[in-house]
């Protein structure tokens, strides 16, 4: 049993994916900055956040939702990514990669969340 959502490989890996997301959003034009340089980084921290979030409910339902909110934001971020890189703003081989490593952590969260379902509670 996890006793911090630190230990949770899945918040490990949405951690590191939102710094890789922080480090090429660095790289945006200064008119970006209300734009989707916030919007890719809220989202991409909010994947971790929300895992932390729900580690630390109590109640089955309430950890759902926020395993859920972190899957949305994933997908979010994939969205701006791919905006991103249509755009010109961000290089299609780390887009790709980084990708990859959402849609791999999106299957783990998927794990999360069918794990949750199964547990027999009252809540």
């Amino acid at each position: 049993m996890y006793q911090f959502f630190t230990d949770l490989p899945v918040w490990k890996v949405a951690n590191d994916i939102s710094v890789e997301v922080f480090k090429i959003s660095s790289l945006l034009p200064t008119q970006e900055d209300y734009g989707l340089t916030s919007q890719i980084r809220r989202s991409s921290n909010s994947i971790g956040a929300n895992i932390a979030e729900g580690f630390g409910r109590k109640h089955k339902k309430d950890k759902m939702n926020f395993y859920i909110y972190s899957r949305g934001s994933a997908y979010e971020t994939i969205h701006h990514l791919i905006y991103g890189s249509k755009v010109g703003y961000f290089e299609e081989q780390k887009v790709k990669n980084l990708i990859r490593k959402l849609e791999e952590l999106i299957y783990e969260i998927n794990k999360v969340i069918k794990t949750v379902e199964s547990w027999k509670s009252k809540s």
